[in-house]
């Protein structure tokens, strides 16, 4: 089958998937998550695979990992998405014109999107379950370095599927070579939309060479502003956890803001941060007061290239600023628009950091690692949108449908 026959296959998909009833979507997702446990075996043995590929050095190599752990979070996963209403036909607005005729504004699936994605193999799952719950059939291409996993993923999904007597071209997994990319790039008539997720690399190549429309995801450059009427044991365990809970994801901590004011707290701030061995490129001022109070071999001077960098590993920058006004300034200048939050008691520097900030979440003495669709709420995520047309922030249910209008009539004609 030639690449243009795998995409008409997924617009029948699709179409055909408008016709099903949400109760069997549910069984189908709840089946998924059964069947993605009892085969826990072949997916982690397919998975060792690809990790033999990667050095366990490379900063994304924790995001390639599957294991029965993570694998029982999927499968938790795909219950929530079962367990919430359908995002598909939901009356927006309803009313009835003077001339009698009935408009009606509801909620439809784009239709078939398509997810080019790196070496996640769990976005496999959470792209089908999004997509399927929403209405829409999706085309998947992900990259060679998962290429074990996603195969047996889509192999399992594909199942089920059958089993519910669902076209298995809901969900097409395509080949990992350059051609099948540049086909999902320009498959205007075939593909409503396309929604990278991975490094910055990626989404640039995607948006500049796409000819469909593109929803940007992914890349973080996160920062944390501790203010001089900041909490510092809250603010010490909040830095700890953006930075160090999972260090290859998108919300996790690049920069550390703190006012001049409170620089004698620096090093009770990152004390917990040596334990991850996290490098700590500090400004002249932040340099400074750290030397002697954090690890030599750890601590190192900021260049330019320090700030605005999204690391994806145990490295963290430190920058110096004389209140909210320059800590606005270098996070505005610096940030990818994904997650910023303030540490702070002063509810009106709160609330100014909160209006000013341009980012899809701002938070406020929380950690930045709240930024996912489960942890707001709303099941699993596509990713996290840091653009402001359509959809920003976790990309979830809703954001996979569009609307239409429906009019029903009586004979009307218009003079």
């Amino acid at each position: 089958m030639n690449l243009t026959e795998i995409l008409e296959k997924s617009v029948e998909a699709g179409r055909a998937l408008a016709m099903a009833d949400n109760e069997t979507i549910d069984k189908v997702l709840l089946a998924l998550a059964d069947e993605s446990e009892a085969q826990t075996a072949a997916i982690v043995a397919a998975n060792e695979k690809d990790q033999a590929r990667m050095s366990m050095q490379d900063p994304t190599f924790d995001r390639l990992v599957l294991n029965p752990e993570r694998i029982r979070d999927i499968a938790a996963d795909l219950r929530a998405v079962a367990a919430l209403p359908s995002p598909v036909g939901r009356v927006l607005d309803r009313k009835t014109r003077p001339n009698g005729l009935a408009i009606t504004k509801v909620s439809v699936p784009f239709g078939v999107i398509g997810i080019i994605y790196e070496a996640r193999p769990n976005v496999t799952f959470d792209v089908f379950s999004i997509c399927l719950k929403s209405g829409n059939a999706c085309i998947l291409k992900g990259g060679s370095d998962a290429a074990d996993s996603n195969e047996v993923i889509v192999g399992i999904i594909h199942g089920i599927l059958k089993r519910f007597g669902l076209a298995p071209e809901i969900a097409t997994l395509l080949p990992n070579d350059r051609a099948a990319t540049a086909a999902l790039l320009g498959a205007v008539g075939y593909v409503d939309l396309i929604i990278p997720r991975g490094s910055q690399g990626l989404i640039n190549f995607v948006r500049d060479n796409a000819r469909v429309p593109v929803i940007e995801t992914g890349a973080g450059i996160v920062h944390v502003y501790f203010h001089t009427s900041g909490d510092a044991a809250k603010a010490a365990a909040i830095i700890n956890n953006a930075k160090t809970r999972r260090v290859s994801v998108c919300n996790a901590l690049d920069g550390l803001v703190v006012d001049r004011a409170r620089l004698a707290d620096l090093p009770a701030l990152c004390e917990k941060l040596a334990a991850s061995n996290v490098i700590v490129y500090a400004d002249t001022e932040a340099y400074a007061v750290l030397d002697g109070h954090y690890p030599a071999a750890l601590l190192q001077h900021a260049t330019s290239d320090s700030f605005g960098t999204e690391f994806l590993d145990y490295k963290m920058s430190v920058k110096t600023v004389g209140g909210i006004d320059d800590a606005i300034v270098h996070v505005t200048r610096h940030s990818s628009k994904h997650s910023e939050t303030i540490v702070a008691t002063d509810r009106a520097a709160i609330d100014r950091y909160l209006r000013q900030i341009d980012a899809a979440c701002v938070y406020a003495n929380a950690s930045t690692a709240f930024t996912d669709g489960a942890q707001f709420g709303l099941g699993a995520e596509i990713g996290i949108s840091t653009q402001k047309l359509h959809a920003r922030g976790p990309m979830a249910l809703e954001e996979l449908t569009g609307y239409k209008y429906i009019i029903e009539g009586d004979g009307q004609i218009r003079s």
